[in-house]
């Protein structure tokens, strides 16, 4: 579904409107006027919240690019969110520093759209799948836990071999179908996720033997 051509000024008051796909939804809020912020992605996406910012913050990691160390900060903010799912909270509870911080226009003019394509992508053959069950609270804190595990997996990668973009990338899918509210997509990303975080293991353990026989 393509958004229609809106000018700034018509967008200025528009509420996102809940039954657009996601993809459609996040452009829209690119287009409304005023500071993009953590905090404004946040109340937008409400009822998705949790989910919207986690897809968010391992999108980064997830890039097989250097990123200099940064992707760990996103992982750490990332295993405190899920750590509130996994409490039962509702309502995403950030710092209100982290609320005010500016997303930059690199983030979005840049990694954002492209996070819009990739998403249009999914949407074109996902569905809504056993969305009672995706919704329910159990799964919420099922899928906190998940996160948490995923995001560790990602930050003790060893250190410059690409592989910390596996679990990434499951935390991702996994995200995205909690917002499509579909099994299947929340599926692949546990799959993608799981093999990555053994891909690790088993990499970290040839390494860790290597290293005790050479000293």
């Amino acid at each position: 579904m393509v958004v229609p051509s809106l000018s700034r000024q018509g967008l200025r008051s528009r509420a996102v409107p809940s039954e657009e796909p996601f993809s459609s939804q996040l452009e829209a809020w690119l287009l409304t006027d005023g500071t993009k912020t953590i905090g404004a992605l946040t109340d937008v996406f409400a009822e998705k919240a949790f989910a919207v910012t986690i897809l968010f913050l391992m999108f980064f990691p997830a890039l097989p690019l250097p990123t200099g160390g940064i992707t760990h900060v996103f992982e750490a903010i990332t295993v405190l969110i899920a750590a509130e799912m996994v409490l039962g909270v509702r309502r995403l509870r950030i710092p209100e520093r982290l609320r005010r911080r500016d997303l930059g226009t690199s983030v979005t003019e840049r990694a954002i759209p492209f996070m819009v394509r990739r998403i249009r992508w999914f949407e074109r053959f996902s569905r809504p799948r056993w969305a009672r069950l995706v919704s329910s609270r159990s799964f919420h804190r099922l899928s906190g836990l998940i996160f948490i595990g995923l995001a560790l997996g990602a930050a003790v990668a060893p250190p410059f071999s690409g592989l910390d973009t596996l679990p990434a990338l499951g935390a991702v899918a996994i995200a995205l179908g909690l917002i499509l509210t579909d099994i299947i997509v929340i599926g692949i990303g546990v799959a993608i996720g799981a093999g990555g975080v053994v891909l690790i293991v088993t990499v970290g353990a040839a390494l860790f033997q290597g290293l005790r026989h050479l000293f």
